[in-house]
């Protein structure tokens, strides 16, 4: 590394062959250990830690400075290489070999005593943590995750650079033109009552760079969404927004397949499998019970519709008469789990809206609630359809399709986790394609778009847009990795007439698609090219290369699940001032 300012040598860069080598450091205490004769100062930068080395007998004032140090006083230490005596040495340490006897301390800045200890595993509460966010990025785990994220940034870069991609920046200030989130809205001091709205995404700009003739587009777009928060979600976020002219799935499919090859192999040294497997929408929740499956194991849900009809079992009957569906899971090597094991995992499809939890053991005697009711004829079908052996356990819900496919899939994911089924470190790409092009939203009794309205239909299923839309399938694909979901893209509409129709089939007017939309149709009638493309989630793949279950891990300045920066202390209030020149007024 280049040398920038005084210092010599990072606190991470020591070895052996350093040994004699005078040394200035900069850093902050990480720990003090007082001997009674030697003074022992751990100091840490950001590239690791190295042990310094403090000898009353020979710089008597130097070590009773040394006393004074406290953890995070930030200090500049010169001094000289030499080798660690070898009982004292630290293999766990990278710097474990040596150490710099100190022949000069500096102290740049004292500190007080930090609210939590500056380690990886930090007790401290979340709360704390971000209210200290800038000794909270002090832990080696939290600058690991930064550099993480940095790496795949350049290898982002590379990939697309070499394959002829431009970056460039779109808007954030725009016209609100909702896409599924809340807009957060911006009030135009020069324009009294108009507004600005901040990009939920460069959608309809990337678009318009298709039809500009700039065939391949990237940034690392901010986007940004007043939506309710969970564990993997802000209200800010970047994507790896890409977009192409003339392309097909398959083109885009091998583009960000090659840019996660390179990004994985420069960042963490891990090989991925190419190319991903790919796997229709309907199937992934046939077999899976979710459209973001964890393929690192099996566990596939099976339908057992058919071998449990005219079974005489009460519950299966009823589900019959409702024009439900009988489906389950086979725990292979699970018959010894407990009433109270059997009882926690009803509770996790209740929780999706199931009824109960019917299981059976296999011991290879059949047992379980179903038992007594189901002929031996049926109790075969069942074995032979599950492949079920001696020591498996059968678990079985029956209901609402919708219902039973959440459900099962919720429990499968529960089972690996209880069984150890999901390696570590393993990484299992897939694609989900065929996504519908419109749902159906119950609360509001109306149809929706799945992903957004400006997604190009299969040709076979056009003609259904006018007799049985929600039967439409798009051009729509999903990454998924482990169980969460990367990415989605699709091939665009290009057609000012077919986005037309889409727009009739969610109950938007001509006047009103043309106020909200009117320059994009417009822009379509301009010959605009056939494109594509897709948004990968830049902080949720940071997450998964890190080993997190947390984005706010991997994001510097983060925002609470109720939309605070504890920081900072926003969202705040602003001077009566500031509200006139912007010809507002709060209103209780």
């Amino acid at each position: 590394m280049k040398r920038i300012g005084r210092r010599t040598h990072t606190c991470g860069e020591l070895r052996i062959d350093h040994i004699g080598a005078n040394a200035v450091l900069f850093g902050w205490v990480n720990r003090a250990r007082d001997h009674g004769g030697l003074l022992f100062v751990d100091v840490r930068d950001r590239y690791g830690l190295i042990q310094t080395v403090f000898d009353p007998k020979t710089h008597p004032d130097l070590a009773a400075r040394a006393r004074e140090l406290k953890p995070e006083y930030c200090v500049m230490v010169k001094g000289t290489v030499r080798a660690r005596p070898k009982a004292m040495a630290n293999p766990a340490l990278a710097t474990g070999e040596v150490e710099v006897l100190a022949k000069d301390l500096e102290i740049l800045n004292p500190s007080p005593t930090p609210p939590f200890v500056i380690v990886d595993e930090v007790r401290a509460t979340e709360e704390s943590r971000l209210r200290y966010r800038y000794l909270d990025l002090r832990r080696p785990t939290m600058q690991r995750n930064i550099r993480i994220k940095h790496g795949l940034i350049q290898a982002v870069r590379e990939h697309l650079g070499k394959l002829g991609f431009l970056e460039i920046e779109t808007p954030l200030l725009t016209r609100s033109t909702p896409e599924g989130a809340r807009d957060y809205l911006v009030p135009s001091r020069i324009h009294p009552g108009k507004f600005y709205c901040l990009a939920q995404s460069p959608q309809l700009y990337k678009q318009l760079l298709m039809v500009s003739g700039l065939d391949r587009y990237y940034q690392f777009a901010r986007c940004l969404r007043d939506e309710d928060l969970r564990a993997d979600r802000q209200p800010e976020h970047t994507q790896i927004d890409i977009e192409m002219s003339f392309v097909e799935e398959d083109d885009i499919f091998c583009v960000v397949e090659g840019m996660l090859t390179r990004a994985f192999r420069k960042v963490l040294r891990k090989k991925i499998r190419t190319p991903f497997p790919r796997i229709p929408y309907g199937e992934a929740l046939k077999r899976y019970g979710t459209d973001k499956p964890d393929m690192r194991y099996e566990l596939t849900i099976i339908d057992l519709t058919e071998e449990t009809k005219d079974s005489g079992f009460r519950i299966f009957d009823d589900t019959f008469a409702k024009a439900g569906v009988v489906k389950g899971v086979n725990a292979k090597e699970c018959h010894g789990f407990s009433r109270g094991e059997l009882m926690a995992l009803e509770d996790i499809v209740k929780e999706r809206g199931a009824a109960g939890l019917v299981w059976a053991k296999f011991t290879p005697t059949f047992q379980g609630p179903m038992a007594k009711f189901l002929s031996s004829r049926t109790v075969e079908k069942l074995k032979e359809r599950c492949a079920i052996g001696p020591r498996d356990l059968l678990l079985v819900v029956a209901g609402d399709r919708q219902v039973v496919n959440s459900s099962l899939g919720a429990l499968r994911a529960e089972l690996a986790k209880k069984l150890n089924l999901a390696r570590e470190g393993e990484f299992r790409f897939t694609w989900v394609t065929d996504f519908p092009t419109f749902e159906f939203n119950a609360e509001y009794q109306r149809i929706e778009p799945s992903h957004h309205i400006f997604s190009m239909p299969k040709e076979e299923d056009l003609p259904l847009l006018k007799t049985d839309p929600l039967r439409v399938r798009g051009r729509i694909f999903d990454l998924v990795c482990n169980g969460i979901e990367l990415a989605s893209g699709s091939i665009r509409n290009h057609r000012a007439d077919i986005q037309k129709r889409l727009f009739e089939v969610i109950g938007l007017s001509e006047e009103e698609a043309n106020r909200r939309y009117g320059f994009l149709l417009e822009a379509l009638r301009f010959g605009a090219p056939p494109h594509g493309g897709i948004a990968p989630g830049l902080d949720r793949i940071c997450m998964l290369m890190a080993g997190r279950n947390n984005i706010r891990d991997v994001i510097p300045f983060p925002k609470t699940l109720q939309a605070l920066s504890l920081l900072e202390g926003a969202p705040s209030t602003v001077d009566e001032g500031q509200l006139r020149e912007l010809h507002i007024r709060i209103v209780d």
